[in-house]
């Protein structure tokens, strides 16, 4: 399976992006798939996650409100919503997907990683 994310860019504060990651594979299957982030200097954060079967979403209290997390079952695809971008958002934010019940919310939770999409946000 490989992920790739692709949306990331520079915009203001304020301003809105759409993420997208779009997982390839004989057969993908997973139980969840999520967001990640890392911004300079820091470790990587949990996002926000959506349950593949269900739907059901996480959120980070940082991104509640701001930032939806959707799927397409039918495209393999995942996407991340932001808005009311603020410059603390600004990271490389990688996407992430796993066949297991797992912890939603931490690194080891998840089997797959795509490579990362920048996302900065100017003030």
């Amino acid at each position: 399976v490989q992920l790739q994310a692709s949306g990331g860019g520079l915009v203001q504060a304020g301003g809105s992006l759409r993420l997208s990651c779009e997982a390839s594979g004989r057969t993908f299957r997973p139980y969840r798939m999520g967001w990640f982030r890392q911004a300079p200097g820091k470790e990587r954060e949990f996002v926000a996650t959506v349950s593949w079967s269900g739907g059901s979403t996480n959120y980070a209290d940082s991104v509640k409100g701001r930032f939806t997390i959707s799927r397409d079952t039918a495209k393999n695809t995942v996407y991340l919503q932001m808005s009311s971008l603020k410059p603390e958002d600004t990271a490389v934010y990688y996407c992430a997907a796993t066949r297991y019940v797992s912890d939603y919310n931490v690194i080891r939770g998840y089997d797959y990683w795509g490579q990362g999409t920048l996302v900065t946000v100017s003030s």
